[in-house]
């Protein structure tokens, strides 16, 4: 094994990081070489915080350095720790204290219209993201996180569900495919995350084997609240596999598509319309719905046109779907707009929820509105209905 081992971001231009390299020597005791544009209001901070995780690893003799570039405590020792295990095997763990309110747990109903997603090995994109208040923050560690930043990744990710403030958002990962994924867990389970998406995913096996790492992990770690699961369809065989996938576990909470794979998997264009996705969509959207779950559309790739996004959200919302991903602040209150009920969603669901109330007062076992029969589903979407709109302030 190299005596080695570097992590974080390189260059003086990416902000709230730090790249910290360790080498490992045979004596002369603890060296460290701090480069900061704060060590003058932080730098005796950062090298005790440093010390105080070498100390932790019992490393007696080492040299390292910190290129920081107004990196978080979080962060900071998520790079330390990273570039320490390349060179150190220990089954120990550096943690910080967690936030008390990133224990917490979340409903299987819970609200989903917008999830953002955050790379998992950028702590700049993370930090603030909370105060846009979607939904849920996705902190990602496949597609967004390089091949060979992958192992560091789950350190930041891990400090970042203790330590980052999350502003009400459900605390969300994205894990990568596999065994690999399957590792992931290790990182995440332990530290309260709510829920995990599972991508790629073509069989209730794929499932499967990751609610039960999950009971495995919770069981170990006595975590008491759920952690649920969505899966992404991504392919035509999972498409083809959606309803299977969607009912495997009482752990699914939603079901969602991801359009760039599966465009790519056909050996199509993703357009705007979406005609080469309405089959895809469709069916994500019945199997959820038979499956009891959420059905959850695609991200909207163009940052810059709003219109467009709006445009899709109610197409989305015409399909059955209940959200949609993000991946940059500003799509979020374009998204909640457009999935909110709208004013004549709102007067007919008041009226069945009046009418429901009314037939209980009554003892009848039938709900009427008019010359209309009104279904328990039906009522049931109405109350649905009426409680988003009071919690949106719009009623």
């Amino acid at each position: 094994m190299d005596n080695t081992g570097v992590a974080g971001n390189e260059g003086t231009s990416v902000r709230s990081d730090a790249r910290v390299s360790v080498q490992l020597l045979q004596s002369g005791g603890i060296q460290i070489d701090l480069k900061s544009k704060v060590k003058t209001l932080f730098g005796k901070q950062i090298i005790r915080l440093a010390e105080e995780i070498i100390h932790f690893f019992d490393i007696q003799h080492a040299q390292m350095e910190i290129v920081d570039t107004g990196a978080l405590d979080f962060v900071l020792a998520a790079r330390i720790e990273a570039a320490i295990k390349k060179v150190f095997q220990t089954e120990k763990e550096y943690l910080l204290p967690q936030l008390e309110e990133n224990k917490t747990g979340t409903a299987k109903e819970a609200y989903r219209f917008s999830r953002l997603y955050l790379p998992g090995n950028s702590p700049k994109l993370m930090i603030n993201a909370g105060i846009h208040q979607p939904n849920g923050l996705i902190l990602d560690l496949e597609d967004a996180v390089a091949p060979d930043k992958k192992y560091e990744a789950r350190f930041l990710v891990r400090n970042a569900l203790r330590s980052l403030r999350f502003h009400g958002a459900e605390r969300m990962v994205r894990i990568n495919q596999g065994e690999t994924g399957l590792e992931d867990l290790d990182y995440v389970i332990p530290h309260h995350v709510n829920l995990v998406l599972i991508p790629k995913c073509e069989s209730a096996e794929d499932v499967q084997q990751v609610d039960e790492k999950i009971r495995q992990l919770r069981e170990k770690h006595n975590i008491e609240h759920p952690v649920w699961l969505m899966p992404i369809i991504e392919s035509a065989l999972g498409v083809m596999k959606a309803f299977e996938i969607a009912s495997a576990s009482q752990s699914v909470a939603a079901l969602a598509i991801g359009l760039e794979d599966y465009t790519a998997d056909l050996g199509t264009q993703r357009t705007k319309e979406g005609n080469e996705s309405f089959f895809a969509r469709s069916m994500v959207v019945n199997a959820a719905r038979a499956a009891h779950i959420q059905p959850i559309d695609s991200v909207f790739s163009d940052v810059s046109d709003m219109e467009a996004l709006a445009e899709n959200v109610r197409n989305s919302k015409s399909l059955g779907f209940d959200g949609m991903g993000c991946i940059h602040p500003r799509q979020i209150k374009v998204i909640h707009d457009n999935f909110a009920p709208e004013a004549t969603e709102i007067e007919k669901a008041l009226r069945i929820v009046a009418a429901f109330e009314e037939a209980q007062a009554k003892g009848l076992g039938v709900v009427s509105l008019g010359s209309k029969m009104i279904d328990p589903p039906v009522v049931k979407r109405a109350v649905r209905t009426v409680e988003l709109a009071k919690s949106m302030g719009k009623i």
